[in-house]
C-alpha cells in the first residue's frame, strides 16, 4: 500500500502545484494587461518626433495616430516567402505537381495543399499554374497537369 500512497501524495502535490501555477499565470496576465495600458497612455503624452510638431493644445489627426501604429500594406508589400512565411504559393504548387507524375488536377492540387495546411485561394493556384505552364515548369492535358515530359521521351 506504501507505493499507492507514494503516488496519491505525489498526484495531490502536483495537483497543489498546477492550481498555484494558474493562479500566477493569471496574474501575470493582469499585470501584462495593466502594463500595456499604461504604456498606451504614456505613448499619448510623449513628446512628438522633429518632424511631426504640433501645436500646443492640438491632437494628432486619427489618419496619422492610425498610420503610425499599423504599418501600410500596398502594391509595394509582400506577405509570401519574402516576408519569411515559408515557401511561396508558386513553390508549393510546382512541388506537389512533381510529386505527381501520373497528373493532378487543380482541385486535387488544392486539397493536397490544404492536407498540408496551406490555405490557397483558387484564383491564387490558377495564377500559379499559368505561370509555369508559361516557363515551361508544367503542362496541362485532359484537365490535369503533369510535369514536363522528358526530352527523350515520347507521348
Amino acid at each position: 500500500m506504501t507505493v499507492l500512497d507514494d503516488i496519491g501524495r505525489e498526484k495531490q502535490r502536483l495537483t497543489e502545484r498546477l492550481a498555484n501555477l494558474d493562479v500566477q499565470r493569471e496574474k501575470l496576465a493582469t499585470q501584462l494587461t495593466e502594463l500595456e495600458a499604461a504604456e498606451r497612455v504614456l505613448s499619448r503624452f510623449a513628446q512628438p518626433e522633429q518632424g511631426g510638431r504640433r501645436r500646443p493644445g492640438r491632437r494628432a489627426s486619427a489618419a496619422a495616430t492610425a498610420e503610425k501604429a499599423a504599418p501600410r500594406r500596398g502594391r509595394g508589400t509582400t506577405r509570401t516567402a519574402a516576408a519569411g512565411k515559408g515557401p511561396s504559393i508558386s513553390d508549393m504548387v510546382l512541388q506537389v505537381v512533381q510529386t505527381h507524375t501520373e497528373g493532378i488536377s487543380a482541385a486535387d492540387i488544392l486539397h493536397q495543399l490544404s492536407r498540408k495546411g496551406h490555405t490557397v485561394r483558387p484564383n491564387h493556384l490558377g495564377v500559379a499554374l499559368q505561370r509555369h505552364h508559361r516557363g515551361g515548369r508544367l503542362e496541362q492535358r485532359d484537365q490535369s497537369w503533369y510535369p514536363p515530359a522528358q526530352s527523350g521521351a515520347a507521348e
